[in-house]
């Protein structure tokens, strides 16, 4: 399991001021198998917590710089993310505070990184000062399955990623409460989307091409359809 240090003496600073305002952010897209982690974690998160009135709680989706406005108005940022860390698929890593990187033409590590280093970088020019960034990001395995769900191994992680989350939010001085034998009031997204009803409804490899329009695959060059 993925562990994190108390380096920035949080546990201190939530005994003597309130909880900072906090943003547990997914960014993701579900259409891409294992891109679609972070989204999948929130939703998870969704689903078996409640959290308190200073944490919002957020599927980001591949929204980009329509974020800005949600981060400035965070003081602790918590994301989880599909991150190319070139490890093994599946393993998981915490990134803390400045080495989230946060500006542009570093190495790529995120897989959304380019819009989300724009919201980041954009966000401090206009002089947002986090107390607090974590980055919750999971190796993937498949990224290249149009319509796909979840790898088995990087879904197994989801769980271990929203402990990771909930502990985090605890040393901010947040007290989340696990959700017992009820389901949340209201999704996080469309239920249509939701993972449940995404892979169950995902039809056949036979029914659907995986890799663009069948009708056109077998044309010759000046051959109509």
């Amino acid at each position: 399991m993925a562990t994190l240090t108390d380096r920035n003496g949080m546990n201190g600073c939530a005994a003597t001021s309130p909880p900072p305002r906090t943003l547990v952010l997914g960014i993701g897209n579900v259409l891409w198998a294992d891109e679609g982690f972070g989204v999948r974690a929130v939703e998870r998160l969704h689903e078996a917590w409640e959290l308190p009135a200073g944490v919002t709680l957020m599927d980001g989706g591949t929204q980009g710089l329509y974020l800005l406005h949600h981060v400035e108005a965070c003081e602790a940022l918590i994301v989880f993310d599909a991150v190319d860390y070139g490890l093994a698929p599946g393993e998981m890593k915490l990134v803390e505070d400045d080495e989230v990187p946060a500006f542009l033409g570093v190495k790529k590590m995120s897989l959304h990184q380019t819009g989300f280093q724009e919201v980041i970088a954009t966000a401090r020019l206009k002089g947002w000062e986090p107390r607090r960034m974590l980055l919750i990001g999971v190796q993937p395995e498949e990224l290249e399955d149009y319509g796909g769900g979840l790898r088995p191994i990087v879904a197994a992680r989801l769980d271990e990623a929203v402990t990771c989350a909930i502990d985090e939010l605890r040393r901010l001085g947040h007290v989340p409460r696990r959700r017992r034998g009820s389901r949340p009031p209201e999704p996080l997204s469309a239920p249509a989307i939701s993972r449940e009803s995404y892979e169950a409804g995902r039809p056949s490899a036979e029914e659907a091409c995986r890799v663009g329009d069948a009708r056109f695959l077998t044309l010759l060059p000046g051959e109509k359809g």
